[in-house]
C-alpha cells in the first residue's frame, strides 16, 4: 500500500517542455486544472500529498517520476538523461531525505529516468532507452542487488520510456502495448493487450484500491473492469502533448 505521493505543480513555461507527440502546445490553465484533479484523485486513494511549488527553471519538472526510484526500503536519486532537466532532482532529494535513511544515487556518465523503471513485486524491469543508458542500468542493478531485488533489462525500440508501454496493476496482471505485448521477458504474466489506437493508456497506475487510467480509452477500461478492479479515469490531454502519462506526475511510496 502506498502512503504518500510527491507532486509538483506545472510551471508557467510548461508548454516549452520536451515532446515528440505532434499534438500541439499544451494549454497551461487547462493543464493546471487537470493536475489539480490528479492530486485530488491521489488524495481520494488515501495518500498524503507532498506538494512542491512550480519550478520555472525546468519546463518538464512536473514529471517528478523521472527524478527518483522509490520503494519502502530505499530511494535512488536518478541522473536524468536529458541535459535540460539536470537539477530537477535536487529538491526531490531534499524531500526524500525526510522519509528515507537509505538514499542512493546514479552518477554520471550513467543516466536513468524513473519512467524506465517498472517494479513488479520483487523484480525491477529496466528499460534501456535514449534516457537510460547501460552504465546507468549497471549502477541501478548494483543497488538492487544490495537490497536483494532481482532485475531484467529490456532494450526499447519505439517508446520514450518503459512505462510508456507497460504497467503492472497487481495480481500478475500487466497492461501492455506495442513492443511489449509479446515480449519474452513478460512470459508468465496475464497480459492485458492494449490496441494500437489506445496505446497511450498503457501508462496506467494502480494506487491502493484503484487503477487510474487516462480518460477516453474504452476498450482498455472494459478489459480492466472485467478483472474486477475499481477504476478512476483522469483527463490527461495536456500532459499527453508533452509525452507525459499518469505515472509521470507523481512519486508514490
Amino acid at each position: 500500500m502506498f502512503k504518500r505521493a510527491i507532486v509538483r505543480k506545472p510551471s508557467k513555461n510548461f508548454q516549452d517542455g520536451i515532446t515528440k507527440s505532434n499534438l500541439g502546445k499544451p494549454i497551461y490553465n487547462k493543464a493546471l486544472k487537470q493536475h489539480s484533479n490528479y492530486v485530488k484523485v491521489l488524495d481520494n486513494c488515501g495518500l498524503e500529498i507532498i506538494k512542491l511549488n512550480a519550478d520555472d527553471r525546468f519546463p518538464d519538472s512536473t514529471f517528478v517520476e523521472d527524478t527518483a526510484i522509490v520503494n519502502e526500503e530505499f530511494a535512488i536519486i536518478t541522473n536524468i538523461g536529458t541535459l535540460s532537466r539536470k537539477g530537477e532532482e535536487v529538491e526531490i532529494k531534499q524531500v526524500l531525505e525526510m522519509f528515507y535513511d537509505n538514499i542512493e544515487s546514479i552518477k554520471k556518465p550513467g543516466t536513468v529516468d524513473g519512467g524506465d523503471v517498472l517494479k513488479v513485486e520483487n523484480c525491477y524491469y529496466i528499460g534501456l532507452s535514449k534516457r537510460t543508458n547501460k552504465e546507468g542500468a549497471r549502477q541501478l542493478i548494483e543497488v538492487l542487488r544490495k537490497y536483494g531485488y532481482s532485475y531484467v533489462t529490456i532494450p526499447l525500440t519505439n517508446v520514450l520510456h518503459l512505462k510508456s508501454g507497460v504497467s503492472y496493476i497487481g495480481d500478475n496482471n500487466l497492461i501492455a502495448a506495442g513492443e511489449f505485448i509479446d515480449n519474452l521477458n513478460f512470459i508468465g504474466y496475464n497480459i492485458i493487450k492494449v490496441k494500437e489506437n489506445e496505446k497511450y493508456a498503457a501508462n496506467s497506475v494502480k494506487i491502493n484500491n484503484y487503477v487510474l487510467i487516462p480518460k477516453g480509452f474504452e476498450k482498455l477500461k472494459e478489459s480492466i473492469l472485467s478483472l474486477g478492479y475499481k477504476i478512476i479515469e483522469i483527463e490527461m490531454s495536456e500532459f499527453r502533448k508533452l509525452d507525459g502519462g499518469l505515472s509521470c506526475l507523481s512519486l508514490r511510496f
